[in-house]
Order: structure tokens, then C-alpha cells, then sequence
């Protein structure tokens, strides 16, 4: 069987390894789809997202459309005449007519063991949320959001001290190999995707800067899921009298019942040492360990602490 025809849509560095690895298996990718270039960085500069970058490296051709909802669009995909597209965090809605426009239709690769973490952020919300696993999911594209069925999945596990950063890198590398060892199966029809079960859905709804602030009521365990669940972005942030700090790296810290710590305040600062800077919380103690003051870089927790007088004070 010829390998059909492939239009290829995404936009970040997670789709990346995805189409890389259709382009060194010889699979024909007649076209990529990519968000609009946007300004970035702090200079504001127009930047080339990575899956344009990547096809533009190997000579692929590119379309950007700000929607794929016009006719232009729809007639411009059409001329490509794709048997299949493979998605992989694209960013903009597909319409019914854009779905059925495939031959064999539009395949996602998703981030998570659906139908958990259906949505914009299915790795963040597994850390945060203290999942054990997570994985890989080729799901057929239909109208709902992350509802189709599923041709096949890849579990890992969660590491305990794993980021919302490295399980992306992880994931968008399993996705990668997932795609390229279901896709003749799902070519030739040979592998019947199965239906998901809505009553087992939950969302990852898109992250929000707002939810960066660290709430040093919750207990330690949740507040270190948030800021591995947060690195790279948004990055969890407390602040230190009216400086607003960002916390890249902390561990929980078990705590006796009857410690003195435990009665501190959330947010107090309990000590600081070579160690780190701990930290009282509304269940146990956090000790931080790299942070990052305003118009600085990241530094150890116990290189701030020497600069500082941060035992006794309290972070909100």
C-alpha cells in the first residue's frame, strides 16, 4: 500500500518530534498548518514558531491561516488533497468541513490517557493534580472537544520530581514514536479505534498567569506539585515584602504533629540554611530551593537567604 498523502497541523515545540519524525520516515507530508507568527520574547520581535521552522527546514510548504473556518481556506486545503491529517497541538479549531476533508479524516496526538485531562493542558494539570501516570493518546478527530475515539495509547509514569517541562519533552517524544508505529495500521484500516468513556472525563483547562501566585494555605505537597506543574511557564511566584519571587524548584518536607513549626503561620519563613529556605504551610513544611528575584536570574534558595534577611518574615 502507498503511503498516503499527509497534511501535517501544529504549532509548538511539542509537534515538533512528531513531524520530524514523519519527514525521516519518507512519509509524503504535502503541507504543514501553523498558527500566525506572533511577537515574542521581550523585544516584542514577529517570531518563527518551532513546527514552521522545522518544515521550513526541509523544504515543506507552510500555510498560516488565522482561521479555518473561511471558504479560502477550506479550498486551499483541499487542493492539497490530503488522504490524512495528523494534529498535534495546532491551536485552532478544525471545522466539520476541514474534519471530513481527509480521506481517512484527522488524527490528534494528545497528551494524556484520555478521556483524562480532555483539553489545553493535559501535563500541567496531571502534576498538579498529583497523577501517578499519564501518557500518550491517537484520538480521531470529531467536533467535541478531545471526545473522538481512541486508535491507541502509551502510558508513563510521573516521576516524583518530574516538571511540567520534562514531561512535555518525554511526551512529545512518546507521541512521535506512537504516531509512526500506529499510523500504517490506521492507514489500512486495520486498527478500530475505541470509543472513551465520558463519564471518566475530566478537563485541563488552559493555563492563566493568575494561577501562578502560591497559596501557602494549601498544604506543601500541593504547593510543590504547583510549581513543577508551573516550570516553564507560568512559574509559581509568591512574594517577599514587595518583591515578587518566582519559585522554580522546592521539595516537601515531613513535619512531627507536635513540631513548633506547626503552628507558624502560612508563609512564615522558619529557617534558611545551606540547605534551603523553609517555609510554613497549611499542612507540613516546603523547603524552597531556587528562585528567582525581579530582574535577576535563578539562583539557589541559600545564595538569596545569605543577601537577605528572610528567616521569621512572611510570604504571601
Amino acid at each position: 500500500m502507498a503511503q498516503p498523502r499527509i497534511v501535517f497541523a501544529g504549532t509548538p515545540a511539542f509537534a515538533v518530534p512528531a513531524l520530524s519524525a514523519l519527514i525521516a520516515a519518507d512519509w509524503p507530508v504535502a503541507g504543514v498548518y501553523t498558527q500566525p507568527d506572533r511577537p515574542a520574547g521581550r523585544g516584542r520581535k514577529t517570531a518563527i514558531g518551532p513546527v514552521k521552522q522545522a518544515a521550513l527546514d526541509a523544504g515543506i510548504p507552510v500555510f498560516q491561516p488565522v482561521s479555518l473556518k473561511g471558504a479560502e481556506a477550506l479550498e486551499q486545503l483541499q487542493a492539497l488533497s490530503p488522504a490524512l491529517m495528523v494534529v498535534a497541538a495546532y491551536g485552532l479549531i478544525l471545522p466539520t468541513a476541514v474534519l471530513n476533508t481527509p480521506s481517512l479524516g484527522c488524527i490528534n496526538i494528545h497528551a494524556s490517557l484520555l478521556p483524562r485531562w480532555r483539553g489545553a493542558a493535559p501535563i500541567q494539570r496531571a502534576i498538579a493534580a498529583g497523577d501517578d501516570a499519564t501518557g500518550i493518546s491517537l484520538m480521531q478527530m470529531e467536533q467535541g472537544l478531545d471526545t473522538g475515539p481512541v486508535f491507541a495509547t502509551q502510558r508513563t509514569r510521573i516521576g516524583p520530581r518530574e516538571t511540567g517541562g520534562s514531561l512535555h519533552d518525554r511526551l512529545a517524544a512518546i507521541g512521535a514514536k506512537l504516531l509512526l508505529d500506529k499510523l500504517p495500521a490506521i492507514c489500512e484500516g486495520s486498527l478500530t479505534p475505541e470509543p472513551q468513556d465520558p463519564q471518566l472525563a475530566t478537563y485541563a483547562t488552559k493555563l492563566e498567569k493568575r494561577e501562578s501566585t502560591i497559596d501557602w494555605q494549601r498544604p506543601a505537597l500541593e504547593i510543590d506539585r504547583q510549581i513543577r506543574a508551573f516550570d516553564p511557564w507560568p512559574v509559581a511566584q509568591t512574594r517577599y515584602n514587595d518583591e515578587v519571587l518566582r519559585i522554580w524548584e522546592a521539595c516537601p518536607l515531613e513535619a512531627d504533629a507536635d513540631d513548633p513549626s506547626q503552628t507558624a503561620a502560612p508563609g512564615t519563613v522558619l529557617s534558611s540554611s545551606a540547605a534551603g529556605i523553609e517555609v510554613a504551610t497549611g499542612a507540613g513544611v516546603l523547603r524552597i530551593l531556587r528562585l528567582q528575584a525581579p530582574g535577576k536570574r535563578p539562583i539557589s534558595a541559600a545564595d538569596f537567604a545569605r543577601a537577605r534577611p528572610v528567616d521569621g518574615t512572611r510570604l504571601v
